[in-house]
């Protein structure tokens, strides 16, 4: 006989700030895990079963788009990555990430924000011009060792949790943050990008850009992707510091 699974306590911080009369507050859920069940497992049975309105945010379940982050006991992380079974006592507490607008529960506005940071530091490659480009050259073949490293920084999914654990962006509105500082080193980094780091200093060589940074590491210890988040910054710096 299969035995049933342990009972589940989760609490989620109710609010809609859309809601005329709205107020926060912390709602219990009971429900029964099982094997292999995530955060993100768990809300949609929560949604199914105790309450349609619980607001979330997902797409993939597969830890690529970043859109579950929410703080899980007191620790900004991926929904769809995070067991239940890490939580021994079965007692699990849900909070929206902070640092971006809510729309609504454990639901984020994290898009303005990284279309903004986009925008900012001109997140595209800039080539040569249009009507400069020999269409009968092929591209210049990149060092493998190059590739590799843009390679590990294209796997930022822009989930905000580093924002979220930035105690430097809490203080400052303007400052650019690690998700900014990872991207824009990895056109820092791309040959194909024309960019002179003069060009680069203007985006982040100021108070709201690297030399703004605290080094206290809330990026890099809550990344879920492990990205070397301190190691960029530093080189982004170097970079800045080479600009007379």
């Amino acid at each position: 006989m299969e035995q049933e699974g342990r009972k589940l306590t989760i609490q989620i911080l109710r609010f809609n700030p859309q809601l005329e009369g709205d107020t926060p507050r912390m709602v219990s859920y009971e429900i029964t895990e099982a094997p292999g069940m995530t955060i993100f497992i768990a809300l949609n049975e929560i949604r199914e079963k105790h309450d349609s309105s619980v607001q979330f945010d997902f797409i993939c379940r597969a830890g690529i788009c970043g859109s579950c982050a929410m703080i899980i006991n007191g620790t900004p992380d991926l929904a769809c990555r995070t067991l239940t079974s890490k939580f021994k006592d079965g007692q699990i507490k849900l909070l929206p990430l902070p640092g971006f607008k809510l729309i609504g529960d454990l639901s984020v506005d994290s898009g303005t924000f990284m279309r903004h940071m986009n925008e900012r530091i001109e997140g595209w490659i800039h080539d040569i011009k249009a009507d400069e480009v020999d269409f009968n050259k092929l591209e210049e073949r990149m060092d493998p060792d190059v590739a590799e490293e843009i390679y590990e920084l294209e796997r930022c999914v822009e989930c905000g949790c580093c924002i979220s654990a930035c105690a430097t962006k809490r203080m400052k509105d303007g400052f650019l943050g690690a998700v900014g500082f990872m991207k824009l080193a990895r056109y820092a980094l791309d040959p194909r990008d024309k960019r002179s780091d003069s060009d680069f200093y203007e985006i982040v060589g100021d108070d709201n850009g690297v030399f703004g940074c605290m080094s206290l590491l809330g990026c890099e210890d809550y990344c879920p992707k492990d990205l070397p988040h301190q190691t960029q910054i530093a080189y982004l710096r170097r970079k800045m510091l080479s600009v007379k």
